[in-house]
């Protein structure tokens, strides 16, 4: 599943709230590790005069001694750990070390040096988050952290579920950390009510409808999650819920249920090939307020590149 999970550090106190969530992935999955760190060079439009060469080699040191000394205490857990130092723009750096690499999985603090903002995730976060096509977990550095190493257990998951099987993709993870970490499994459905076109108020035929419609796939999806609840190999606890309002309402739930991590797919039933994660997916990378694993269905020749990627590509190229 995970064998190798790389995790980029800054050398922040915010960035380092990753690290208690990166060990206990990696005992629950007996992944290696591997710390990454990249020295950005100054953008030419930022620079105002020439880099220091002493200052940077001062720099390059200082970066090494900490991913050093990060790498001494996770082995002092028990897992196996390296770190590599780049020097480059981050994001760009980090997607190609995880790609030549074959990390399978990113772990992410929301925010890292730059310090917390009104944004959910940092710039270089979610141009991560958009590039690198693999299973990306995000922890949010503005939420309360533990110091300590190996204390981190989820006691709460919750793995949301449109009954299409690009979506159960997550199960096994799922069930990995459950086991590990003794949680309690929670499988969610929503049942979302069709929107109905119209200019006036729905008139009595339109509500029957509609009513139909959601009491046909609301029966559909109870048989549905029964099934696959009594096919995992733990006891799991089930929601059906019927919303206008899908990702809303998954929300929501996370807050009444005290979820602490959330297992979702990339994509469900109605996700393409256009782009990495569907509407769900985006809307928890956007919007969550808890650690949030997300398992990427797609490879990464399967997603299209979007008019920017080329247009910037083919600029490169002259």
């Amino acid at each position: 599943m995970f064998d190798h999970i790389l995790v980029p550090l800054d050398g922040s106190a915010l960035a380092e709230c990753v690290l208690p969530h990166a060990v206990a992935l990696a005992r629950a999955f007996e992944s290696r590790l591997t710390l990454l760190q990249v020295l950005e060079h100054p953008s030419s439009s930022s620079q105002t005069r020439p880099v220091d060469a002493v200052d940077w080699h001062f720099g390059k040191a200082e970066a090494r001694r900490y991913l050093d000394e990060i790498t001494t205490r996770l082995r002092e857990t028990g897992l196996r750990t390296e770190n590599t130092l780049l020097e480059g723009q981050a994001a760009e750096r980090i997607i190609e070390f995880a790609r030549d690499q074959d990390a399978n999985l990113i772990v992410l603090s929301s925010h890292g040096r730059s310090g917390l903002s009104g944004w959910n995730v940092s710039s270089v976060v979610q141009k991560i988050i958009l590039r690198a096509c693999i299973p990306i977990m995000i922890v949010r550095a503005y939420q309360p952290e533990t110091r300590n190493l190996t204390g981190l257990r989820y006691r709460r998951l919750l793995v949301p579920l449109d009954c299409s099987q690009r979506a159960e993709c997550v199960l096994p993870f799922a069930v990995t950390l459950a086991r590990t970490h003794e949680s309690q499994l929670l499988l969610a459905h929503l049942v979302c009510r069709p929107p109905m076109v119209r200019r006036a108020p729905p008139v009595q035929v339109d509500v029957e409808l509609v009513d139909q419609i959601v009491e046909r796939n609301r029966l559909a999806a109870v048989k549905y999650i029964e099934e696959l609840r009594s096919r995992l190999p733990l006891d799991t606890e089930t929601r059906l819920l019927v919303s206008d309002n899908v990702a809303g309402a998954l929300h929501e739930l996370v807050e009444q249920e005290s979820v602490d991590l959330v297992v979702l797919s990339a994509h469900g039933y109605s996700g393409g090939t256009k782009w990495p994660y569907g509407t769900v997916a985006i809307s928890f990378i956007s919007f969550g307020a808890t650690p949030l694993l997300v398992i990427q269905d797609l490879a990464p020749d399967e997603v299209k590149r979007t008019p920017a990627e080329m247009a910037a590509k083919e600029y490169k190229g002259h």
